[in-house]
């Protein structure tokens, strides 16, 4: 029986810590922390209490509900879906049913208006959040599973929520998940926070992590931001802005932002008109849903703050211990404040010792693809389309879901969770990365795709589809059950190597997990992945489209550049934020950058190209790399690849970007090449800059001491060194068996320009595919006393065990 004297029913959230977990439940308990300690974290949080979970325990002993809600759940089959909706559904309505009793109402009010009268208003706006006793234990994560509502006005309305929240302790999928994770039901409490609003519904919300949700990179702080209240974006209903804040650089005071995506805020939740309305969704305007949600001061005052909160969490639990953190900024005020904080549960816990790789193996698969989102997770599966447009229509119609089958929905919530639990993968048309099925998804350990758009009208019941998450941040859906590869092992079992080996990383969006293997920097990465991918427009196109009396160019160019002051602003972001994301995920080594190498007919493709590039009978030695970037026809785009590595550098913090000049012909072009770098305000030495030489055609190597005098260092391109070096077109079928790396005319070179290198003390690596592919070209790279050897991520592993074994035979036959 509850014993009435040692009651505690309701505590002022200041009061309460992670102490009182059992009591206040894992939310609750995480933002009464924070609360004590604002002064030294230095956050505004808003002020409220917490209703403990004996409240929730004395309301259903003083109603005599325990006994009914156990019969309910006895005996229940907790697959059989309706069954589960049936005894939730009775649960719920005894809850919603019954009283409170008086001495409970009497004090959960004089707090509300105790708080009402704390912000100068008879009744006060408050949001009510359900905090379950188990909530955010570091094995599950029940986040979502209870009830939140907001903009909730006086006593009457209070009590009601208060109540809704206890009865939200029974919905379908909690009840579920914690059958599915082995809770007793009758041990799990609830505790309800009753907090003041942010009027958010004039300004912005959204969530933070303190880590990437992705790939598990701890040295990220991710934001997804949108107007109006943040239940839109949780829900998936719309996709928010991302942002990405650089840690080691932001703790240094640098403008950290290393990465921003203009999101589809076309709706927002505002406050309603009335008593029964306490919410409604509005349109957004259009010039607000053209623009970024935070400005870059608010985006970096957020991650400061979020860094604090994972700090002093970490103190506190003597582990590192990301966060999970809800913000909102208040549209009177203009001020930023914490809503909830709380331990990520999934990533934290990864082992990134075992690395899983999956790789689609059917080589017709670019043929194949039906359409593309936002992908959840890295992995692949295969299985039939169920499409289902509510739980309703399953239920009614007898539509059965199986196990194995691909979810295809609008959107999901909590309530689908029973379902999602059974699907291979799971596809939405609407979403961001922070959604309720990417969450649901990356705890369940299945692939999703969100933000499709249009799946449920491209895709067909019962049609077999592969679901890709492994190519990157884009997921595809393959027709038909595409072939794939699984591959595991364990970094910790690879050998070290003398020899540093450095990664070919040309995709910002792989970063991050590409920066957990075994590397010492990034040998090569390639600017023109970037301008193919993320701005897709030639440069002197967005600088003189205006010229053109292109209306069509002009049009599509408009729609790009949307969220960025102009043209130029576009571009320099745009490469800036792809070459920072790929500098911060292997800082502090070094990242050698290329500058763009594009040749004219593939300058051609990109959008507006045609109008600036002439048509070449050989490009691949035509008007291509350095000859470009003094030209007057191309250096004023040249200079914004400069401004673009400036940014990154000397206001991103990154100073570990070298960079490096492709196809070279002559000294003279190089000491032209430099002098345009310099009008542009990029020189060598300067904040400790370096400038690396691609070593591909002859003339580089046998003037390679002239060069060495103006470089810090050479890196071998062999595809066309070899190629030129054999006078052969490498894309010709006709002579493609005589194009070998391991020519003896290619060695030589390549061993005479490391001993000119090596006499001037200048580095020297190679980021050609051929160390990766022949073991015995490795071994000569290696004997020959090669700086750095630079492979793609998918050669790591076998390359290591090639450098090692070739050392240890080199260092038996020393001795």
């Amino acid at each position: 029986m509850f014993n009435i004297q040692n009651k505690v029913f309701t505590i002022p959230l200041g009061e309460v810590g992670l102490e009182d977990l059992e009591m206040v439940g894992g939310k609750n308990a995480s933002l009464g922390e924070m609360t004590q300690h604002l002064d030294e974290l230095g956050l505004r949080i808003p002020d409220g209490f917490v209703v403990t979970a004996q409240a929730y325990w004395y309301f259903l002993e003083a109603n005599n509900l325990l006994e009914p809600i156990q019969e309910a759940l006895k005996d229940l089959n907790y697959n059989d879906i309706e069954q589960l909706r049936r005894a939730g559904l009775k649960v719920r309505q005894m809850i919603k049913n019954s009283r409170f009793p008086k001495e409970l109402s009497e004090e959960i009010i004089e707090r509300y208006q105790r708080l009402s009268a704390q912000y100068g208003q008879e009744i006060t706006d408050v949001a009510v959040r359900s905090s379950a006793t188990a909530e955010d234990l570091p094995d599950a994560s029940f986040a979502g599973q209870q009830e939140t509502y907001l903009n909730v006005r006086g006593p009457a309305s209070l009590m009601d929520a208060v109540r809704n929240c206890f009865a939200s302790l029974f919905t379908d999928r909690a009840i579920s998940y914690r059958h599915n994770f082995g809770f007793d039901h009758f041990k799990i409490g609830l505790s309800v926070c009753v907090q003041k609003m942010v009027r958010s519904d004039l300004g912005t919300s959204g969530v933070a992590f303190s880590l990437d949700t992705e790939s598990g990179f701890r040295e990220a702080v991710v934001i997804n931001a949108t107007y109006g209240l943040g239940e839109l974006l949780v829900q998936g209903a719309v996709s928010p802005d991302e942002y990405i804040v650089f840690k080691p650089t932001l703790n240094r005071g640098f403008n950290a932002i290393i990465e921003k995506k203009l999101g589809i805020k076309d709706k927002m939740m505002v406050y309603g008109d009335n008593a029964e309305e306490r919410v409604r969704i509005i349109p957004t305007e259009k010039s607000f849903q053209n623009r970024f949600a935070l400005t870059d001061e608010m985006i970096l005052e957020l991650a400061r703050w979020v860094v604090k909160i994972e700090d002093y969490y970490s103190r506190r639990n003597g582990r590192w211990t990301p966060m999970d953190v809800e913000w909102a900024v208040d549209g009177l005020s203009k001020q930023l404040f914490i809503l909830q904080a709380r331990p990520e549960t999934i990533h934290s816990q990864k082992n990134h010792d075992v690395v899983t790789g999956f790789r689609i193996t059917d080589p017709e698969a670019p043929k194949r693809r039906l359409l593309q989102g936002i992908a959840v997770g890295d992995k692949v599966a295969s299985g039939r389309v169920n499409i289902l447009y509510s739980l309703d229509k399953r239920v009614l119609e007898g539509h059965e879901f199986k196990e194995g089958d691909i979810l295809v929905t609008e959107m999901t919530d909590p309530d689908w969770e029973p379902i999602m639990k059974k699907a291979a993968a799971i596809v939405t048309n609407k979403g961001g990365r922070t959604c309720h099925a990417a969450i649901v998804a990356r705890e369940l350990g299945v692939p999703a795709i969100v933000g499709c758009g249009h799946a449920t009208d491209i895709l067909e019941d019962g049609q077999e589809v592969t679901i890709s998450c492994a190519e990157g941040e884009i997921g595809y859906v393959y027709e038909g059950a595409l072939a794939f590869e699984k591959e595991e092992f364990r970094l910790s079992e690879l050998p070290p190597t003398r020899t540093a080996l450095m990664l070919n990383v040309a995709s910002p969006e792989m970063a991050f997990r590409f920066s957990f293997l075994p590397h010492q920097g990034v040998g090569l990465a390639r600017e023109e992945f970037i301008i193919n991918n993320y701005i897709q427009v030639h440069p002197l196109a967005l600088l003189r489209h205006k010229d053109l009396n292109d209306t069509e160019l002009s049009k599509s160019i408009a729609g790009r550049i949307r969220g960025y002051a102009d043209e130029k602003e576009f571009f320099i972001s745009k490469l800036a934020y792809g070459i920072a994301k790929i500098a911060a995920a292997f800082y502090p080594y070094k990242v050698i950058v290329r500058f763009s190498d594009f040749k004219s007919n593939e300058y051609a493709n990109l959008l507006g190209g045609r109008h600036f590039e002439p048509t070449e009978e050989n490009p691949m030695i035509g008007w291509r790399g350095a000859s470009r970037y003094y030209s007057p026809e191309y250096r004023e785009a040249f200079g914004l690849e400069c401004l673009a590595i400036r940014r990154v550098r000397e206001e991103m913090g990154l100073t570990n970007v070298v960079v490096m000049i492709p196809f070279c012909r002559t000294v003279e072009e190089l000491h032209k090449v430099t002098d345009t770098m310099a009008n542009f305000g990029l020189r060598r030495g300067e904040h400790g800059l370096e400038l690396y030489l691609m070593a591909e055609l002859p003339s580089n190597i046998l003037l390679a001491e002239e060069f060495a005098a103006h470089i810090d260092g050479f890196s071998i391109g062999s595809n066309d060194l070899t190629q030129l070096t054999l006078g052969l077109d490498r894309d010709s079928a006709l002579v493609a068996h005589i194009y070998d790396e391991r020519n003896e005319a290619v060695k030589r070179l390549i061993r005479m320009l490391i001993e000119k290198a090596k006499k001037h003390s200048v580095k020297v690596g190679i980021c050609g595919q051929g160390p990766s592919d022949f073991p015995d070209f490795a071994q000569f790279l290696v004997e020959q006393g090669i700086d750095s050897i630079s492979v793609t991520p998918d050669s790591v592993v076998k390359t290591v065990l090639a450098i090692a074994e070739i050392e240890k035979t080199r260092t038996l036959s020393v001795h």
